[in-house]
Order: C-alpha cells, then sequence, then structure tokens
C-alpha cells in the first residue's frame, strides 16, 4: 500500500489529528509526533511537569483511534504482578488460572513511569519488546495493536527513579508539551474542561484500520541517498566524545520507521531529508546521555542535524 491507495485511511488519520489539537492547544507538532510514533509501531515517552496535559493527551489519543485504554499509577510500592496479573490457584479445579492485569489493553497508560522502582519497571520490557507477557512459565500474548504511553516527570523532582538505559531504549520517541502560549492558554480557560471534552470525543478510527494504515506506512519509500544520511547521524552519534556512547541499531530502525510514518502523515510516498530532521530529536534526545552531566542532552541531538551534512 502507498498513500495514493490509501485516501481514506489518511483522511481519518487527518481528521484524528485535527480532534486532538482541539484539546490540546497549541501544540500541533507534538501531537503530530505522537501520531507518528504509534503510525510507526512505537511506544511512547512524554515527559514534563505535572499539569500540563501528558495523562489527558493519552487519553486523547485512546479515544480518537478506538482503542481499548487502561491507566495504571506507578508509585513506589507498586509490584510487577499488579500490572502483568497473577496465577491464582482454583480449588475447585485443581490448577492455576491466570487472571491477566491491566497490560491486557491496547493504549497502556504508564502514568508518572519514573515513581516506581526498577524492579516495575523493568516488568514492562518484555511487553513493550515482544508485546507478550511471560509468568509461570506461560507466554500470555498481548491484544494487537499494543502501545506503551508513559508519562515521566523530571528527575529533579522528589521521589523519582531515573529510567535505566534499557527501558529509555524501548521507547521510540520522547515527546514533551511545555506551557501553552498565551493564547492557547486563554483559550483553555475560557472553553470546556478538558474531561468534558473527553467525554464528548467520538472514535474516528478502530484497531482494524489503525493496522492498515501501520502496514501503509511499512510502504514508504527510503533513497539509497538517504538511508546514507541517516547512517551518516547515527554515526556522528558514536564518535561523538560529548556522549556516553552512541546511538544503538534499534535507534536507527527507529529512526527510519518514525521518519516513513511522518512521511506518510504528509501525503508523500518516499522519505525526504526534511522527514527524518522533524523526527531525529525526538527519537535520539532520550537515548544520548551526556558525560558531563550524566543526563539526555536534548541540545546536543538538535545540534547534530546542523553538523551532519544532507547528501
Amino acid at each position: 500500500m502507498t498513500p495514493s491507495t490509501t485516501p481514506r485511511l489518511l483522511q481519518q488519520l487527518h481528521a484524528a489529528e485535527q480532534q486532538l489539537n482541539q484539546i490540546i492547544l497549541g501544540k500541533p507538532h507534538t501531537i503530530r509526533l505522537a501520531l507518528t510514533c504509534i503510525l510507526a509501531q512505537g511506544h511512547l515517552l512524554i515527559e514534563d511537569i505535572p499539569g500540563v496535559g501528558k495523562t489527558t493527551l493519552a487519553h486523547a489519543l485512546a479515544r480518537v483511534l478506538g482503542l481499548a485504554f487502561a491507566r495504571i499509577q506507578f508509585t513506589s510500592d507498586l509490584l510487577p504482578a499488579d500490572l502483568l496479573g497473577v496465577s491464582v490457584y482454583e480449588r475447585n479445579e485443581a490448577r492455576f488460572h491466570f487472571h491477566p492485569g491491566p497490560i491486557f489493553t491496547q493504549i497502556l497508560l504508564a502514568d508518572e513511569i519514573n515513581r516506581a522502582t526498577a524492579k516495575t519497571q523493568s516488568a514492562l520490557l518484555e511487553s513493550m519488546a515482544e508485546r507478550q507477557v511471560t509468568l509461570d512459565g506461560q507466554t500470555h500474548s498481548l491484544p494487537a495493536p499494543f502501545f506503551v504511553i508513559a508519562t515521566q516527570n523530571p528527575q529533579q523532582q522528589i521521589g523519582t527513579f531515573p529510567l535505566p538505559e534499557s527501558q529509555l531504549d524501548r521507547f521510540l520517541l520522547r515527546i514533551e508539551l511545555g506551557y501553552p502560549s498565551p493564547a492557547a492558554e486563554r483559550a483553555l480557560l475560557e472553553g470546556l474542561d478538558r474531561q468534558v471534552l473527553l467525554q464528548q470525543t467520538a472514535a474516528l478510527l478502530n484497531a482494524e484500520q489503525l493496522i492498515a494504515a501501520q502496514a501503509a506506512t511499512l510502504q514508504i519509500t527510503t533513497s539509497p541517498a538517504l538511508l546514507d544520511y541517516i547512517q551518516a547521524l547515527i554515526a556522528h552519534t558514536r564518535r561523538d566524545t560529548q556522549f556516553v556512547y552512541g546511538l544503538s541499531p534499534r535507534a536507527a530502525l527507529g529512526l527510519v520507521n518514525a521518519s516513513k510514518a511522518w512521511a506518510w502523515l504528509n501525503g508523500r510516498n518516499m522519505v525526504l531529508p526534511d522527514d527524518v530532521q522533524q523526527v531525529f530529536v525526538a527519537v535520539a534526545g532520550h537515548r544520548l546521555i551526556s558525560k558531563q552531566s550524566h543526563r539526555n542532552d536534548f541540545a546536543a541531538a538538535q545540534q547534530i542535524l546542523t553538523q551532519v551534512a544532507i547528501p
């Protein structure tokens, strides 16, 4: 499939995007990145201070895409079983019966993921990588499609546990919302409550249509010159001595897939360098750790785009 053979799907995605922009005001680029992440079959990390709409965006995405949704609040006493489920012995049947946890949904909101301990955070790794859960020697498939949308508070806030690099690498994109512009904030203050808007929001797609849209993005072509550009960006991060380590092959594949999804949303059947540049910081920023600050360096990720020439 190509964009020319899927005009209806593209029209529906644009309608969903428009609906999201009416709920989250003044953040069109961020919303397009969120849709790009889902079309590329990746998981999304939203990092920002409390109260700027992270949870609302996750709810809105589930509603407009017509997907089953579950939210779990991550806290320091949350256990893996609270997320994955547990096997309970049924005396009448003389066997263990698996009771699935909230992860068995299509969009899981892991709210304030960095307030849980590393043990609970790691319980997500298999599900994010393989769309399955293994407990007591048995493997349970997760619904399709399956996405994790995690919100994260800034690391300097009290009561947070930094996500390990292996966990960060499972998130295709990292975005932030930030404060709204004065005009957007005024419209927010004058308008309906966001919860009321969410209740009034109707599904514009369903799971089958979303899966078809994901398949369409995979058909977007990448020229040899475009792949040269992506490899040059990846190689630059590995040579740059300011980072602890460069981008992994998983990140390179994620950059290709995100660029394809961005191109598809823009109605094209091939990836342009501009598509790569639009998604690069969201793909790379949370994966690049500064040797000096030992924190993610998003400004440095942005600078890479000015340091690597387009072939």
